[in-house]
């Protein structure tokens, strides 16, 4: 969207999985070996690598690919130091862990539907009964009726404002199917064990990002840097302290995925986010970014991201090699940009 490519991403996010790990499992360093305080530094380290980069980018005008192309390498090859060329860190606090595999606490309290059945032993049968998890579902309720209304309220101003907007009976349409389908995940959340916790930061990261680019003027501007950088300048945008602004935010979350990838395998590893930035750019493609800058959506980019996600499932359930993997992967990363540049070329 910005105009700008960042190769380093999955680099970032293994050096700071492995700076996580040392600094909880293998450095004495006292309170600092706190998950939630290594937490916190590792955020403002990504921030700090993305200023660095950015800094590059914006002011001494060197092209994004080539700067977080020396990034990728830089990182990788820290990370492998770190963590002693080929060896893990780990196991890593259960405290820590929780980022990826716990679920939220139910704070309102459960509610039973069927007793769960006792067996002659007394011991409680497992998978019988049904309990839900209160919390989940009145979360979940939340974020549909919100869903609505801001879908509402948007259309509305569109109509207000004097632009087309879609049929009142297909909107009604997609905002019941969209809300059937989450009130239908959150019930089979809300049957087992809740919400898990990396699924909450991924929807507040998702709702923060789409209020940002919609909604505030920042987002606006990032928008029209990347459809024309000079035009945006003339019209009196700092576009250097944007690009700034844009690499220190991929920079923390490149550093919160590396946390969230280290407490998904509890240990630190020297291939963790290998290949990961091909997947992403993958991923923002197929979910309808330019590859000129400029066009593209937050929700675009997440759906494009379960895409990819459910295709190397799928092709590992299905038993593909991996050479194929990559090949199938690379075909329709190809094909999502053709499709792009075909459609801009037709417009």
């Amino acid at each position: 969207v910005s105009g700008h490519i960042d190769l380093s991403v999955g680099s970032v996010a293994g050096f700071v999985g492995a700076l996580a790990a040392m600094m909880m499992v293998i450095w004495p360093l006292g309170p600092f070996s706190n998950p939630l305080v290594v937490s916190i530094i590792c955020l403002i380290v990504g921030g700090l690598i993305g200023a660095a980069q950015g800094y590059w980018i914006a002011y001494h005008r060197i092209p994004s690919f080539i700067v977080t192309l020396a990034g990728m390498l830089i990182f990788r090859g820290i990370c492998q130091a770190l963590l002693g060329g080929g060896s893990s860190v780990g196991p890593l606090p259960v405290g820590f862990k929780a980022l990826s595999s716990g679920f939220i606490p139910d704070v309102i309290g459960s509610l039973t539907l069927i007793p769960p059945v006792v067996n002659a032993a007394g011991k409680t049968i497992v998978g019988s009964g049904l309990t839900l998890h209160m919390t989940t579902i009145v979360l979940g309720i939340v974020a549909v009726v919100a869903y609505a209304y801001f879908g509402l309220r948007a259309r509305r101003s569109r109509e207000r404002h004097g632009y087309q907007a879609e049929p009142f009976s297909l909107f009604v349409v997609k905002t019941l199917v969209t809300s059937a389908l989450a009130l239908f995940l959150v019930y089979q959340f809300a049957t087992y064990r809740g919400l898990p916790i990396v699924l909450v930061v991924m929807g507040v990261l998702i709702a923060l990002f789409v209020f940002v680019t919609k909604r505030m003027t920042v987002g606006r501007r990032i928008y029209a840097m990347g459809g024309n950088a000079k035009a945006a300048q003339l019209s009196g945008i700092k576009t250097e302290r944007l690009t700034l602004m844009v690499f220190i935010n991929m920079g923390v979350l490149s550093a919160l995925g590396g946390l969230i990838i280290a407490a998904r395998l509890g240990q630190a590893v020297p291939a963790a986010g290998l290949g990961s930035e091909l997947d992403v750019i993958a991923a923002v493609f197929i979910g309808g970014a330019s590859a000129m800058g400029g066009v593209g959506q937050v929700v675009g980019a997440v759906v494009g991201g379960f895409i990819m996600g459910v295709m190397n499932n799928g092709m590992s359930i299905m038993g593909v090699n991996v050479d194929w993997q990559q090949v199938v992967k690379g075909l329709v990363l190809l094909g999502a940009v053709v499709f792009d540049v075909y459609n801009k070329n037709k417009a």
